[in-house]
């Protein structure tokens, strides 16, 4: 059977199950990847496991989202994941060392290995043709532990590209493109593999901006094949030694095809407040611009910072409007200042931030009241950028250069400064060297804790009824950042789950806490596509912590779904979506679950008698995660 390259590498790593579209399959993990916000719960989950050493080919703790280090949470905090990463085998990338994509597509990301990190963008490393995913800390640490991931087989969405970028449309543009042509939901449960005559065309950083913006389609991955433009830059990374051709066979199958034409495409931004909501950069012109933020793990590579450096040199920011910059990695930071570039942007007026997330986060850098502010980044949603009406537009850099420069959108026909296509520069300097690489004996190594590090506490298994209020009831297309905001302050909080719940939904209803601790416990009412957008486990794990038990909406986001299982979450679709009307905040509910079976319908049960049909997706396995009390339960049931 002539195979595309997403199955090819499934097969390679199938542990258990049927490569059919929706059944479930279980593979093998070879890479595993953290970062501080979701990192520090993910290794106290694996200390839970009882492993004296991981059991991948390689697994590494980032530091990069919370580097402000305010107070001594942070700080603890990634001294306990220095620890933890000394004494269990895995690499420890500090502070300020960059972006954990951008610093994994440079050093570790291999052709053809399966890797899963516990944020939501880790299908970045798909630009080199690694099958990469997103996944819950929870996942992530049994992966570590030689433990297949499960999830259902995807489908396989075939891109084809045709022609080349020209002009000023980016790679930042392709991706904006199938959003505005997919929506934020149209990639749930597939692969994005990308192919025909223009990914020869893309370098390998271009590749990893389409690739990491596949997480706002909602896809499981994306994936472009392994060529000459992967073994370019492999050898520019000072790793010839990790390239493997790998292409889809001629004539493979695909669930659906979609074909671009590279050449068609202009400048496009995403308005407030959702990466689909795209519309041609002409179309905004003449709005003002408080604000460039220039980096994220979307596009904070040599190759986009070389082209604001071009865009910029010889000119000014515009009076009124801040430019700030992150670069992904100290690798690229090094590449800009050896070449000059760096001054340009500086002497622009630009400002130099470290090299982390920064912005993209929340930490830091938001924008003044109701300010408009023109991103790199990959989301826009409505209070994540630190401030809760701000105006986040989504751009490429190329575009982001040219507001910082104008003061405000203006139609790129007329920008009159030519830039050459992006490109790789002949040598790149190598960082391995600031990585924290494990001892061979850690036997003396000390795993040290902070006060605010709190071990997570056991959940009690599913009963066999529920009777609970709604808690809540809430819209369609709500993130996760609806569910646990992010931003410095609460991010800080992530290794103590009692305090953290302080802050679920808070940004959407104040009382939503104090409600469900007087309840005890409660289910969750929501639209379409609940959970969308960051891994963070934090939004099924504090909800949980607080007495959710289920969740009824009309779809999910695939990573929230998987973390709702895992943490004993019951996620149940309304049969009928038009009884979401007839539900309200408080109706209480009462559902049996004796009878909780692959494919077996059941229902919710309202006061006046009347009966809401309930479906499910899951299979037997999730089915009885989710009757242990979560995955963590359900793996130490089965080792007794």
């Amino acid at each position: 059977m002539k195979q595309n390259l997403t199955r090819k590498i499934i097969a390679a790593h199938l542990v258990e199950g049927s490569m059919t579209a929706g059944s479930e399959v279980a593979v093998r993990i070879d890479q595993t990847l953290t970062q501080d916000a979701t990192g520090t719960m993910a290794y106290l989950q694996w200390e839970a496991i009882g492993l004296p050493r991981v059991k991948t080919e390689v697994s590494v703790s980032y530091v990069d989202h919370n580097t402000l280090q305010m107070g001594f949470r942070n700080p603890d905090d990634h001294r306990y994941l220095r620890s933890v990463a000394a004494k269990y085998g895995i690499v420890f990338s500090p502070p300020g060392t960059g972006i954990c994509h951008q610093l994994h597509l440079e050093n570790f990301a291999v052709p053809g290995k399966t890797l899963i990190g516990s944020d939501s963008h880790t299908p970045t490393a798909g630009g080199i043709g690694c099958l990469a995913m997103g996944a819950g800390g929870l996942s992530v640490a049994l992966a570590m532990a030689g433990e297949p991931y499960t999830l259902a087989m995807p489908k396989v969405f075939k891109i084809r590209l045709e022609g080349q970028l020209t002009g000023y449309a980016s790679a930042k543009d392709v991706i904006l493109h199938l959003l505005g042509l997919l929506t934020v939901k149209g990639g749930v449960g597939a692969v994005m593999e990308y192919c025909g005559p223009g990914v020869a065309s893309l370098s390998v950083p271009e590749r990893a901006t389409i690739a990491n913006m596949g997480a706002e389609l909602g896809a499981t991955a994306s994936v472009f094949p392994s060529d000459e433009q992967t073994r370019a830059f492999l050898e520019l990374m000072g790793r010839a030694d990790a390239f493997t051709p790998l292409a889809a066979d001629d004539g493979a199958e695909y669930d659906r095809e979609i074909v671009v034409d590279l050449s068609a495409l202009v400048p496009l931004a995403a308005r407030p407040h959702m990466p689909d909501l795209v519309v041609p950069v002409a179309e905004l012109d003449g709005l003002a611009v408080d604000q460039v933020a220039i980096g994220s793990c979307t596009n904070s590579s040599y190759s986009d910072l070389q082209a604001v450096a071009w865009i910029l040199a010889g000119e000014h920011v515009a009076p009124g409007t801040d430019l700030m910059l992150s670069p992904g990695s100290k690798q690229v930071l090094k590449m800009l200042m050896a070449e000059g570039l760096l001054d340009h942007i500086l002497d622009a007026g630009g400002r130099l931030l470290e090299c982390s997330c920064g912005p993209c986060i929340g930490m830091g850098g938001s924008p003044g009241s109701g300010g408009v502010s023109a991103r790199t980044f990959n989301r826009n949603f409505e209070g994540r950028s630190g401030t809760q009406d701000g105006q986040i537009y989504l751009v490429s850099p190329v575009t982001a250069a040219f507001c910082a420069l104008r003061g405000k959108f203006t139609d790129p026909a007329t920008w009159n400064k030519e830039i050459p296509r992006p490109s790789l520069p002949s040598t790149a300097p190598s960082i391995r060297h600031l990585f924290a690489y494990p001892p061979e004996d850690a036997f003396s190594v000390e795993v040290l804790r902070g006060p605010n590090i709190v071990p997570l506490s056991p959940f009690d298994r599913l009963p066999d009824i529920l009777t609970l209020p709604v808690l809540i009831k809430v819209g369609d297309n709500i993130t996760t950042d609806h569910i646990m905001p992010a931003g410095a302050a609460i991010t800080a909080l992530r290794s103590n789950i009692p305090a953290i719940s302080r802050h679920v939904f808070e940004r959407v209803d104040k009382d939503f806490v104090g409600r469900a601790e007087a309840a005890g416990q409660g289910v969750i009412l929501a639209g379409e596509n609940y959970g969308q957008g960051s891994s963070r486990e934090h939004a099924a794990l504090a909800p949980r912590h607080l007495g959710v038990r289920m969740v009824l909406a009309k779809s999910y986001a695939r990573i929230h779904k998987a973390n709702l299982v895992n943490f004993g979450i019951l996620p149940l679709t309304l049969v009928n979506p038009a009884d979401y009307d007839l539900l309200s905040q408080g109706c209480p509910l009462t559902v049996d679950l004796a009878g909780l079976a692959p494919g077996k319908e059941l229902a919710a049960v309202m006061e006046n008698g009347r009966k809401i049909a309930l479906a499910h997706d899951l299979t037997g396995n999730e089915i009885a995660i989710i009757r242990a009390g979560g995955l963590l339960n359900y793996v130490n049931d089965r080792q007794k």
